[in-house]
């Protein structure tokens, strides 16, 4: 099987994650879409990320009608900091008949040759690359390698921030949050401090 990996911190997770990862199940080769809950790295400050497991949890209650879109806290389990290289050797031992392949922003392309052993990632791994409005010109570095693939998805542009900080002045942000995740963190009343 094939397997798109998305990372993120999911603080919390929106319509525009699920509509990158629902174009990726939909409108590539493939089968599914891994959500990996990055977990809180304990040496950066914790300021407005919530702990992992509600993350997780939000996750959960989002992808719960896309068959192909499945949440994963395999993070959770491995040393910190997390580096991806170290997450995609330890899916491949525990999983060896899934083929893994990165989903990522066109921004965060530009810095893949920063990120550890990207190298070793390129060897064995696809990129899935979605577009982004504000990520300038393209890195020629990776525009014609083998292993990339950019993939024309919907331009969103809805960020975390932007709603943690509308809901601690007090602003609807109910359209840009899936139902369930709406009604959890309106119970709980995060990020309303």
């Amino acid at each position: 099987m094939k397997i798109g990996l998305y990372f993120g911190t999911f603080n919390p997770i929106h319509v525009g994650h699920l509509i990158i990862a629902n174009h990726m199940a939909e409108h590539t080769d493939l089968d599914q879409i891994w959500m990996i809950v990055t977990p809180h790295n304990p040496l950066k400050k914790k300021s407005t990320l919530l702990d992992d497991y509600h993350r997780l949890h939000m996750v959960h209650l989002a992808t719960a009608f896309y068959p192909k879109i499945k949440p994963s806290d395999i993070e959770f389990k491995l040393p910190q900091p997390n580096y991806t290289i170290n997450t995609l050797v330890h899916l491949q031992e525990k999983y060896p008949e899934n083929e893994f392949s990165l989903i990522m922003g066109e921004d965060n392309l530009k810095s893949l040759h920063k990120w550890k052993n990207y190298e070793a990632i390129l060897e064995h791994h696809s990129i899935y690359v979605y577009p982004r409005v504000n990520s300038g010109p393209e890195n020629t570095a990776f525009s014609n390698h083998p292993k990339i693939k950019m993939i024309e998805a919907p331009v969103v542009e809805i960020s975390a921030t932007f709603i943690r900080n509308n809901i601690k002045i007090g602003k609807n942000i109910r359209p840009l949050l899936p139902h369930d995740v709406w009604e959890y963190l309106d119970h709980n009343n995060f990020y309303k401090k």
